[in-house]
């Protein structure tokens, strides 16, 4: 995990986009924003207690994953939803975009699903 603040940004990655994540965390930091990021490591049972504890301190909280919508992200929005924690933050789950991704190198296919370091970065950032 990188180092965080309250009020600030938090990166939930799960499965393989943690390098990733730990990229945008770097350009996030050079903004002047070092984000927490949590590497969830499984999607069932999803841990509560990491999930409320990033709810409850920080601004933001994207969840990132090679999931489709309706995955992971979605769960943990689901238990922020229930829990009343979806209120106070700005909550932005990155996932594989519902549409056909052309056959293509690894690295054109997360930049078109918008999974890199500089799209994750602008979603913190916009949000």
């Amino acid at each position: 995990q990188a180092g965080g603040e309250k009020g600030g940004i938090a990166i939930l990655s799960l499965g393989p986009r943690l390098a990733e994540a730990l990229k945008a965390a770097d350009m996030l930091a050079a903004h002047g924003l070092p984000p927490t990021v949590a590497d969830a490591r499984f999607a069932k049972p999803i841990d509560v207690e990491l999930v409320e504890n990033l709810a409850r301190n920080h601004a933001v909280l994207i969840t990132l994953e090679e999931g489709s919508i309706g995955g992971f992200g979605t769960q943990v929005g689901h238990h922020l939803a229930r829990t009343g924690l979806l209120d106070n933050v700005r909550f932005r789950p990155l996932t594989l975009p519902d549409i056909f991704i052309d056959h293509n190198s690894q690295d054109a296919q997360y930049e078109q699903a918008g999974l890199t370091a500089p799209h994750i970065t602008k979603t913190a950032l916009s949000a």
